[in-house]
């Protein structure tokens, strides 16, 4: 990738410009965009992606910082009905988030500008924990927020998932991606797969078929795993996955994801008297 030719597809290819690639990736029923959650380039990069394909077509916007049951609160900041301190407080942004909401705000008030859909995508982290603690089986129906059981993770996946935790590192307990003692960690890493998954395929079905745009980190999406393979599994097919990263760094292997863009390093303008 150069700074003529930032967008590559893994394995070495040059993608097409960026207008075609918008062009070509609207198309899809759900593009997501990964992220490092504290990375304000990688917030700016997808608030610029999303414009892009929101010029071809309908879109809603799905994000991984809000649970499902706060939707009612993203349709009212959406209709111009919150101010953004009282948006941030009824989200709840400090307590099922965390990051700064400096980092997101661009995209929110993209969002409410252009009067586009907004939808949490994540569950309650209780169910995380039990379903990594005792499998899914042990979470009581009413407990599962409508959820069905994640498929399991292919072997692709659960190494991407067992080198981004650490790997082999000295000391580590875990041995590889196949120890059962990694089963656990992988379990519920599934169920955030699997949420994900099926708010966004509820929300690919709305009326007007609209595009959906996935706001997630990256370690839920690539290596063919993660939310792609499990809206596969609830019948979601044409899926599109784009990664960031920072320029210079080398093309991800094939099967990483479907494209890949590279970020400038931003530098601050010397202010000069």
């Amino acid at each position: 990738m150069t700074r003529d030719t930032p967008w590559a597809e893994p394995g070495g290819a040059v993608a097409p410009s960026h207008p075609h690639l918008m062009a070509r990736l609207a198309k899809a029923e759900v593009v997501l965009l990964g992220e490092q959650h504290n990375r304000a380039d990688h917030h700016r990069w997808q608030l610029h992606v999303a414009a892009g394909l929101a010029a071809h077509r309908s879109v809603v916007l799905g994000f991984e910082m809000f649970p499902a049951r706060l939707d009612p609160v993203l349709q009212l900041w959406v209709a111009g009905r919150l101010t953004e301190e009282e948006f941030l407080e009824r989200a709840e942004w400090g307590k099922v988030w965390g990051f700064p909401a400096e980092l997101y705000l661009p995209i929110f008030r993209f969002c409410r500008e252009m009067r586009i859909a907004m939808t949490g995508l994540n569950c309650r982290r209780d169910l995380v924990r039990e379903v990594g603690a005792g499998g899914w089986e042990s979470v009581p129906e009413e407990a599962r927020e409508g959820l069905t059981p994640a498929r399991a993770s292919p072997a692709a996946y659960r190494r991407f998932i067992f080198d981004l935790t650490g790997g082999g590192a000295p000391g580590r307990k875990v041995a590889s991606p196949e120890d059962p003692a990694f089963d656990r960690f992988v379990r519920a890493q599934e169920v955030w797969d699997r949420a994900f998954a099926t708010r966004l395929r509820n929300a690919a079905i709305r009326p007007g078929n609209p595009l959906v745009i996935g706001i997630i980190g990256m370690g839920h999406l690539q290596w063919g795993g993660g939310v792609p393979w499990q809206l596969a599994d609830l019948g979601v097919h044409d899926v599109r996955v784009l990664i960031p990263q920072d320029e210079g760094q080398p093309v991800p292997p094939a099967g990483a994801s479907d494209a890949v863009f590279a970020l400038p390093e931003t530098r601050l303008a010397e202010v000069t008297s």
